[in-house]
């Protein structure tokens, strides 16, 4: 819910990540702006987190903010991926409340009037679940899984079909940006902060132009980061499945002495065994393969790198820039 700011603070803040979007961005600009001048009466920015386009979606973003000072661009060195151009935005942004979406037009702007209408009256967090996907039929049948799987295994309460369309409030925003984890899952990680949330349902839009960005690979290691970030079941499982192969293991060997005591014919051979061989080292290789998936988590932790190297800014000043701006001031007071 709003709070009382200077004049200066925006109220909202639009967090858009792009990489190779140029079909997208005009188009999104012309939906978003006039969405964003009727709900808060122009009182926004929009920040574009250029993930290392290697098309002229740079060159373009720059062209906005000559337009318009209120659109404004951080450019990454480099592709460092969706969810850490996300946590820039959510470092950069100074609005009372963040709005996270992505710039392919999949997620409406026309539906942010009613996420600032639902922020202002009663939620922390407005989020977006998909009643409808326009899309292929594997792709939304990989999705309803992992929501659904996540749902069952995760240690919190995790909403179904809600992506990371979402508004958030500034009290919220700081307490995601203060989290230290390095493999984020803002949707997982939104819904584990708390505060009072609020959901909106909406249909998903096909892509207006251009491919997905988001590669098989990508969307398998974000589903990871989900399972993994938020459920010890999959290591759980680890424990269990060594039981039921210790009690399997325990019951065959009651079943082979007794056969033996009583002289009944049992079938004997090679082929038994190999399968109970292949059968417990595949248990075993996958347990292996779960505890490594948590390792190399916790090792990527355990480096501190950053989530992301900014290249440049337009319309933004660096944070060391401002930090010595204010230092400066501060000095200035003191000394007069």
């Amino acid at each position: 819910m709003p709070s009382t700011t200077s004049d200066s603070t925006p109220t909202v803040s639009v967090v858009l990540p792009v990489y190779n979007e140029r079909e997208n961005l005009e188009a999104l600009v012309a939906r978003l702006v006039p969405v964003l001048e009727k709900a808060v009466s122009g009182s926004f920015e929009v920040l574009f987190i250029d993930d290392g386009s290697r098309d002229e979606s740079g060159e373009i973003l720059d062209s906005f903010h000559v337009r318009d000072c209120r659109l404004k661009t951080i450019h990454f060195s480099r592709n460092f991926g969706h969810q850490a151009a996300m946590q820039a935005g959510l470092e950069e942004a100074t609005g009372e409340a963040v709005v996270l979406m992505d710039s392919d037009l999949q997620d409406p702007p026309e539906i942010l009037g009613e996420f600032i209408q639902e922020w202002k009256q009663r939620c922390d967090v407005v989020y977006a679940v998909r009643k409808k996907r326009k899309e292929g039929l594997f792709k939304r049948a990989a999705y309803s899984l992992f929501y659904r799987t996540l749902r069952l295994i995760a240690e919190i309460d995790m909403p179904l079909d809600a992506g990371d369309f979402c508004l958030m409030d500034r009290r919220v925003v700081e307490v995601l940006v203060s989290l230290p984890e390095r493999n984020r899952f803002l949707r997982g990680l939104r819904t584990w902060v708390g505060f009072k949330q609020g959901a909106i349902e909406y249909e998903r839009d096909a892509r207006h132009a251009g491919k997905p960005k988001y590669t098989l690979r990508r969307l398998v290691t974000l589903a990871l980061s989900g399972y993994v970030g938020f459920s010890a079941a999959p290591l759980r499982a680890a424990a269990w499945l060594g039981i039921l192969s210790a009690a399997g293991g325990f019951l065959l060997i009651l079943w082979a002495v007794g056969t033996k005591l009583m002289d009944i014919p049992s079938p004997r051979g090679w082929a038994s065994t190999v399968a109970v061989v292949l059968f417990s080292g595949g248990v075993q290789l996958l347990m292996l393969g779960v505890i490594g998936e948590y390792l190399s988590r916790v090792y990527d932790e355990v480096r501190q790198r950053p989530h992301y190297i900014v290249r440049s800014r337009t319309g933004l000043e660096s944070v060391k820039a401002a930090g010595m701006k204010a230092d400066a001031a501060k000095r200035h007071v003191a000394s007069s």
